[in-house]
């Protein structure tokens, strides 16, 4: 099938690969014509790993193209899907649809003949409705509107998108749902479930399964404060309740809080639709809080680890985007980290194997070293607070040789204490026991 995707963002890119991997004909639309030049010379404006080789395979097999052109593009397609921002609106929370709904107008204005739209975008429930308004508003060409969200997880998102947990496509026309099938044959023959629902429907079920796995979350860090406060052990709480087949391993890893591109983002716009439909969620309120107070505690966690006291002292960070296998900095917890470690008069340093340029707008004040030891030279504490493959084997006793102090404070419990204990270091982990 021929498919036009508009935003080459994450996850318009990733989409339009997978897609073209399947023997789709693809043409990604994006306004940037920086963005379109370097992705025409294969580079990727963000980093997944194996993005680049799936893209350069597809473009080397005249499956996947790029352009500015969106009236070229959307003239020669069957399905077309939106995948702009919705980032947050400033000032109420809610998702900001105008990009949504600019792409909506000028693929409209540019169809010729009969095609399915596709909000692939994450987008509260009744934007397709007004995506369908503004089409047959606008269009002499008919067109169905159809959501289809995406599950993708940054720095697995290639992975995910060919064997995913579920297809969900909100169709409330049989030949929208037709269509949707056939883009998706390649999973569907598979046997990855695919789930027909109403369009607003579909639109929930992306907010509620993010929001429920934010709870997971910020539930098993708030059970981690508990150990700490008790004398247990989260990890082998975690463990415990895990192994119930109703509640799963997944998501009860306690650390500094979510970050990221999704989470902080869809919590906010679905607290925002409910308040709007008088339906509060109270639970999701809760998480939102505890989540943003939890991020900025770290830095004071870290205070607390070396006496109390640290003005005048240096922290390095250890991993600063929001998660391992990407340069997404967005919301993530190293920022507020830092932010509570700068008011209290500490001199940062950084490293991150990928977010390096992310990260230096963002913490402009933050000294970025280009390895991990170089960036613990002279630190009175190093904090691990992402967990990259490359901060999970450090030599402890090279980084301890580097460093003025003592202090590692592991806010993913990637080492065992008696690990960084023999190498002369004072561990202080997430909902284990103290030390002392």
């Amino acid at each position: 099938m021929r498919i036009a995707i508009i935003g080459t963002g994450y996850v318009g890119l990733v989409s339009g690969a997978c897609f073209s991997d399947f023997g789709h004909d693809v043409i990604c639309v994006d306004k940037d014509a920086g963005k379109i030049a370097a992705l025409d010379d294969n580079v990727m404006p963000i980093f997944e790993p194996g993005l680049d080789s799936l893209v350069a395979r597809n473009v080397a097999g005249r499956r996947l193209s790029f352009t500015t052109d969106l009236a070229s593009a959307v003239g020669q397609a069957e399905a077309i899907f939106i995948a702009v921002g919705t980032p947050s609106r400033r000032g109420d929370g809610h998702a900001d649809l105008s990009y949504v709904y600019d792409a909506a107008r000028e693929i409209a204005a540019a169809l010729v003949g009969p095609v399915v739209i596709v909000t692939k975008s994450t987008v509260p429930v009744g934007t397709g409705d007004e995506v369908e308004r503004i089409v047959r508003e606008i269009a002499e060409a008919p067109a169905w509107v159809v959501s289809n969200p995406e599950f993708l997880r940054e720095g697995a998102a290639i992975e995910d998108f060919k064997h995913p947990d579920r297809i969900v496509i909100g169709a409330e026309d049989p030949h929208a749902e037709d269509v949707m099938r056939e883009l998706y044959r390649p999973l569907y023959l598979n046997k990855a479930p695919l789930l027909v629902t109403s369009r607003r429907t579909a639109e929930l079920i992306k907010y509620a399964a993010n929001a429920f796995l934010a709870t997971k979350i910020t539930f098993i860090n708030e059970i981690a404060d508990l150990c700490e406060a008790v004398g247990g052990d989260v990890q082998d709480v975690a463990r415990g309740i895990g192994l119930d087949g109703r509640i799963g391993a997944k998501f009860l890893h306690a650390g500094p809080g979510y970050g990221g591109s999704c989470f902080p983002k869809d919590t906010l716009a679905l607290l925002k639709t409910a308040e709007d439909a008088a339906a509060p969620l109270r639970i999701v309120e809760a998480v939102v809080k505890v989540n943003d107070t939890r991020k900025r505690a770290m830095g004071r966690k870290v205070i607390q680890a070396m006496g109390g006291d640290a003005r005048g002292k240096t922290v390095t960070l250890l991993g600063l985007t929001f998660k391992p296998n990407t340069d997404d900095m967005r919301d993530a917890p190293s920022i507020a980290i830092v932010q509570a470690l700068e008011d209290a008069g500490v001199t940062v340093r950084g490293y991150d194997p990928e977010g390096t340029e992310q990260a230096r707008p963002l913490l402009p004040n933050v000294t970025l070293l280009d390895n991990p030891y170089d960036a613990a030279e002279g630190a009175d504490a190093v904090v691990l607070v992402t967990e990259w493959d490359v901060l999970r084997a450090l030599d402890l006793d090279r980084l301890a040789a580097r460093m003025k102090g003592s202090v590692l404070v592991d806010l993913r419990n990637i080492y065992p204490r008696e690990e960084a204990e023999e190498a002369g270091l004072q561990w202080h982990g997430v909902g284990r026991p103290d030390p002392n």
